[in-house]
């Protein structure tokens, strides 16, 4: 009982406070974050490295079959939240960890067969072209992986993506091992030095510079699990690379309430396949949602997984507006939904005790990692 009261305090960590104002702005909530720390480490053997690389993860569990999940235990949450980490000489350890509930410190922090589309009526997607808008914020914050995925930049050296662009739930992809993250640059007609200026001399095309991986942290809820259960509620990972890169990156946030989402929408950027090369941006209406998901249909196709999906809201400690990561684009799922099958695309929402994991992963310190 003890245990599961503690669950139930992790669950139900975040608490939103709105303001009460007759104007309005949607404002980014206090949430007590819980703290999570690694217990034990232990070296596993080194990977295979053959899993072939899925662009896409497909369920057929919808947003009533993830509401009617039962809750897992207080155990069970510790298990999904320890992760393994993979180094760039193929070295491989497994991190378990414990999670712990901190007092306010009083800082003021408060069928099958169907083909999977991913667009829906009208396409909605836009292409971004010249390096004004693609060497700025927050289109600069979108880089494309050597797995054929996305990633959003979340720290001077940190990428965030999705779980199944390195490992399949069983094993690590061709490629994890020497896996690079792309950074989009103007290539200059005449080779002079690039700039982010709009005075500088227009680029004849663009192409990626590559950096990369150090390591890379996958919860074991997405190595134990598969995408049509508990596993595509942890379908994230975070990559460290080999040096900085030297761009403004993006901040992790704690998704509020679909209802709380300026206009109910969401917003991401990623590496759409049948767009080569372009960095192809969307915003859409969010549908549904559970404690670990968000259900929307916002037209993407394979190689946007793992783009960050974002919202823009007001930070009253800081008195401005701030965008922020509040979930990872994972894929697409279809529906039976009394007989009737429907699409959605999901996103894996970044609750409170993933952001103090990413957040830990991120700075190393739970201190740094109390306000979500």
């Amino acid at each position: 009982m003890a245990a599961l009261s503690t669950l139930i305090l992790l669950l139900c960590a975040a608490k939103d406070v709105m303001p009460s104002s007759s104007h309005w702005k949607p404002t980014w909530p206090s949430y007590r974050v819980p703290v999570i720390l690694p217990q034990s480490t232990l070296n596993l053997d080194k990977p295979q490295f053959d899993a072939e690389a899925r662009l896409e993860v497909v369920s057929p569990c919808g947003p009533a079959c993830h509401k009617s999940s039962p809750l897992p235990t207080y155990e069970e949450v510790k298990n999904y939240l320890s992760y393994e980490t993979l180094y760039a000489n193929g070295s491989l350890t497994e991190t378990e960890v414990g999670i712990y509930i901190l007092s306010n410190s009083g800082d003021g922090s408060q069928g099958k067969s169907r083909t999977k589309r991913q667009i829906y009526g009208y396409d909605s997607r836009f292409s971004i072209f010249g390096k004004d808008f693609l060497l700025n914020y927050p289109f600069s914050t979108s880089v494309k992986l050597s797995t054929g995925c996305t990633g959003t930049l979340v720290a001077e050296k940190h990428v965030l993506t999705a779980a199944h662009c390195i490992h399949d739930g069983k094993s690590y992809v061709k490629g994890a091992q020497k896996l690079r993250v792309g950074f989009l640059k103007p290539k200059m007609k005449d080779g002079s030095k690039v700039t982010n200026t709009t005075n500088s001399a227009m680029p004849e095309k663009m192409k990626f510079q590559w950096i990369r991986v150090k390591r890379t942290h996958v919860p074991k809820g997405w190595i134990k699990g598969n995408a049509n259960d508990i596993g595509m509620d942890y379908d994230y990972a975070l990559l460290e690379l080999k040096k900085p890169h030297k761009r403004k990156f993006m901040k992790i946030g704690v998704s509020p309430p679909a209802r709380h989402l300026p206009g109910g929408r969401i917003h991401f950027s990623g590496y759409d396949n049948d767009r080569p090369g372009n960095l192809v941006y969307r915003f859409c209406d969010v549908k549904d949602e559970t404690y670990d998901l968000l259900y929307q249909q916002c037209d993407a196709q394979p190689g946007a997984s793992g783009s960050g999906v974002y919202v823009r809201m007001w930070k009253r400690q800081n008195h401005k507006w701030e965008r922020k990561i509040i979930g990872i684009f994972s894929g697409h799922q279809w529906v039976d939904m009394n007989g009737t099958p429907q699409d959605f695309n999901v996103a894996v929402r970044i609750t409170p005790l993933k952001y103090a994991q990413i957040c830990y992963w991120i700075k190393g310190n739970y201190l740094d990692c109390r306000e979500g």
